[in-house]
């Protein structure tokens, strides 16, 4: 198995299995950027598993997989998932980032 293989197959467990948040399956694969920001704050404050705050933990686990999927992402894709970053701080009544 090449590094790539095992790199791909590390972040792909990391997002499925993560002690933070218990995600809803395929959330960042949605069009609407306020739905993945609303699942991902639900996930967050619902978890009794993570050890930042529900806003943390909903954030890092965006960044995470928007870092992880790099270049793989479309524009058009990496866009609505940065839009979800900003619909995340409007739901926990942060200021834009």
């Amino acid at each position: 198995m090449s590094k790539k293989d095992k790199d791909h197959r590390w972040s792909a467990k990391v997002t499925e299995t993560s002690d933070a948040l218990d995600l809803k399956a395929h959330i960042f694969e949605q069009d609407d950027p306020a739905k993945i920001a609303a699942s991902l704050k639900r996930s967050a404050e619902h978890s009794h598993r993570r050890k930042a705050t529900p806003f943390q933990s909903a954030m890092s686990m965006l960044t995470f997989y928007i870092n992880r999927a790099g270049k793989n992402l479309s524009a058009e894709r990496k866009g609505k998932l940065n839009a979800a970053k900003d619909a995340l701080r409007e739901k926990f009544h942060r200021k834009p980032g």
